[in-house]
């Protein structure tokens, strides 16, 4: 996979002799498209202005034609792309014309380890091909393959995603008026409570002085842009509720004591609108598998692995706090309290509730899969 071996050596690639293999690096300015053909060693690379769906159509069609004109049969095309910021609308654009189509993981695409290993689009592009050829052989774990969600399945998600960054923009609108604040000796004013405006009339510098004015006109306006912040989080609250009302796996899990509207839209919409073969699966798309390290006489973890999907990995961490508040009878919470202790704090506080986080996942898939109710966990009262 180096950039150091021949060029015929990379060329010469065990390929499928009914698939032309092509490879997109897609970035804001220019797509780079590398196709293998069936018949040839030679890797064929051309640039397309980004957004140039109609000459990649053609491009990858006139190929298959020539290609089958010269072999005498069918050949499909496949290609794989990278998951990234254009997301799976040129995957979808592919597959609704015919085109078998792979988005791929790129962190779990295998890279020299040199210390300084060259890398440019050219490159990227013939590791792309070398990995789908050899994934399309079935050799194992060569990649993980990204389960692109379809179109209603990813606009559904918008609604919690965009929650998540209107309370960011609180936070952050909350403390810069805290902070602007604090430079004049205030400490005791909270921007969120109702009487906030009229509470900012009457405040006092700490040195008993009026606030400047600017100052006050500045605080004002984050106020407004507060309370417009405020009425936006209801109605994507109000659409959330809905949404989780009409799913089932949504109303299921807020059966359970412990899982609201939120907690039950995120795992609805960020993990279990697909199915999933194994728990081992579960967990290594939520990031919360373990990483071991073992060779000759070491043999030690390294924590999580932190891939897979971040906002449900955040979620099932905060979900596993108030597990042990809403369910401190039930088996995981009787495990994690026995773990760490009356005293336990720190380390092994923070290593116990990832552990938890885990175990909770694979319970709650068991839960709307099956119907197994986690051990000893309690569902609310209709």
């Amino acid at each position: 996979m180096s950039s150091t071996v021949p060029q015929a050596n990379q060329a010469a690639i065990r390929k499928d002799d009914r698939a032309i293999c092509v490879s997109l690096e897609l970035s804001q300015s220019k797509w780079l498209v590398t196709l293998l053909a069936p018949d040839s060693e030679k890797l064929s690379k051309y640039n397309l202005a980004a957004g140039e769906t109609a000459k990649l159509l053609s491009l990858l069609e006139d190929h298959r034609r020539a290609v089958g004109k010269r072999l005498g049969q069918k050949i499909r095309v496949v290609t794989i792309q990278e998951a990234g910021r254009d997301g799976f609308w040129l995957h979808r654009a592919l597959q609704a014309h015919g085109i078998e189509s792979h988005v791929v993981d790129p962190a779990s695409i295998a890279v020299p380890r040199r210390k300084r290993r060259a890398k440019s689009d050219r490159i990227d592009g013939e590791v792309l091909v070398r990995t789908l050829t050899a994934w399309l052989r079935k050799e194992p774990r060569v990649c993980a393959m990204v389960q692109p969600p379809s179109v209603e399945q990813e606009d559904r998600r918008r609604v919690s995603r965009e929650r998540d960054g209107l309370i960011k923009d609180r936070t952050r609108m909350t403390n810069r008026i805290q902070s602007l604040l604090a430079t004049h000796g205030v400490r005791d004013y909270a921007p969120l409570r109702r009487d906030s405006r009229a509470r900012l009339e009457e405040l006092k510098a700490a040195t008993g002085e009026a606030l400047p004015p600017q100052l006050v006109n500045e605080i004002g306006r984050l106020l407004d842009r507060l309370a417009l912040l405020a009425t936006q989080l209801k109605a994507v609250e109000k659409q959330r509720n809905a949404q989780a009302a009409e799913s089932p796996i949504a109303v299921q899990l807020t059966r359970l004591r412990g899982i609201g509207p939120e907690f039950a839209s995120v795992l609805w919409l960020e993990c279990f609108y697909r199915t999933f073969p194994s728990r081992r699966q579960v967990a290594a798309y939520s990031g919360l598998a373990p990483t071991p390290w073992q060779s000759g006489q070491i043999d030690q973890e390294q924590g999580i692995s932190g891939a897979g999907n971040r906002k449900l990995r955040q979620t099932m961490i905060e979900l596993s706090w108030l597990w042990l508040m809403h369910q401190p009878h039930s088996d995981l919470s009787r495990w994690y309290f026995d773990r760490v202790g009356p005293t336990g704090k720190g380390r092994v506080k923070r290593i116990s509730i990832v552990a938890l986080a885990r175990k909770l996942l694979v319970d709650l898939w068991r839960y709307v899969t099956d119907g197994v109710v986690p051990a000893g966990a309690v569902l609310k009262t209709v």
